[in-house]
């Protein structure tokens, strides 16, 4: 992508066809990744909303408010060329997945958990036969071989579009399950977050709220939110 607030260099951003896809064209040039690659999209509506993204910058550039185009990059620039460790590091999570570590008390925090969690735990092992183990504590479990050879499974079979926006959310929510429930449809993006977010709420509920804590939930909000959006312009 471009530098940190460089300077507007064009007038008009717009679609047009491509061999493949759908580019995104600046004053009738294509834009490129910061590899110096075609962007070009598999989805017009995904090029349409990438183009309104570049179209809305105003005389600075700034890269932080193009999150479509950021993930678009990285499916093109990154996943192309590493997608085989990439994989390896989600099914990383899964084998620590935040859903699989419960709290022992207090009492409300473990109904909490067992309500958000459990349902997204039933789903994997009904939908995705990946029945994951659960413990209290911090103590690391080993995940069944089964489990972990049908998430790779899934993981094999999407495309880099989809395994990009997958790998976002399951490296903000500390969970594979989370991540695959999004990417499926079972939860919603604000599901998500409260999911992920339940042990930090809980904490503020006792301690109270601290504008580092906020910072951090409007952060991954925003990056869940556009990976959600992200997914949703695939359909």
């Amino acid at each position: 992508m471009t530098n940190p607030l460089r300077k507007r260099f064009y007038k008009e951003a717009a679609v047009g066809s491509a061999d493949s896809g759908f580019a995104v064209l600046l004053d009738g040039r294509k834009v490129r990744t910061p590899k110096g690659r075609a962007l070009i999209l598999p989805i017009l509506a995904l090029a349409q909303a990438i183009a309104g993204e570049w179209g809305v910058q105003g005389d600075k550039i700034e890269p932080a408010s193009m999150p479509l185009m950021q993930l678009a990059a990285t499916a093109i620039d990154r996943v192309a060329d590493e997608r085989g460790a990439m994989r390896d590091a989600l099914l990383r999570y899964a084998d620590t997945d935040l859903l699989c570590y419960r709290a022992a008390h207090p009492s409300d925090l473990v109904a909490r958990q067992t309500k958000l969690w459990q349902p997204v735990l039933d789903w994997a092992a009904l939908t995705l036969d990946a029945a994951l183990l659960t413990t209290q504590g911090l103590a690391p479990i080993a995940q069944p071989e089964q489990a972990l050879a049908a998430l790779a499974r899934h993981l094999d079979r999407l495309d880099d579009w989809r395994f990009t926006a997958l790998s976002v959310v399951t490296a903000a929510t500390g969970s594979l399950l989370l991540g695959m429930a999004l990417l499926e449809g079972f939860l919603g993006k604000d599901q998500v977050i409260e999911a992920s977010q339940l042990d930090e709420n809980h904490q503020s509920i006792l301690w109270g709220e601290d504008e580092e804590a906020q910072e951090r939930l409007q952060a991954l909000a925003d990056e869940i939110g556009a990976a959600e959006a992200f997914l949703r312009l695939l359909l």
